[in-house]
């Protein structure tokens, strides 16, 4: 098992939502808002006047195999949105109840 953390501005919340329907992914927890700004790039999202837009962030354990179709997917709607600063992390899942 692993778990992917997905940050993303929250204008896409649909198309993340449809990603992990198309995948299978029905289990998660989600951050309605959460705040971030890029490495690199893209404009930060504090929620602010002079920064006004805002992220979501979720979390989600799959199993393995799951993740490189999920991270294709994800790398697919970033590249239309690139501005947007969407990341995903994977780690693996040693245990779980």
């Amino acid at each position: 098992m692993k778990a992917i953390f997905i940050s993303y501005n929250q204008a896409l919340t649909d198309r993340i939502n449809d990603m992990l329907d198309k995948n299978g992914v029905r289990g998660f927890t989600r951050w309605a808002l959460t705040e971030g700004r890029g490495s690199y790039t893209g404009e930060p999202h504090y929620g602010t006047h002079a920064w006004p837009s805002m992220n979501t962030s979720l979390l989600a354990i799959v199993e393995d195999e799951k993740i490189p179709v999920l991270l294709d997917a994800l790398r697919e709607i970033d590249s239309t949105t690139e501005q947007q600063g969407s990341r995903a992390f994977v780690w693996n899942i040693e245990q779980a109840m």
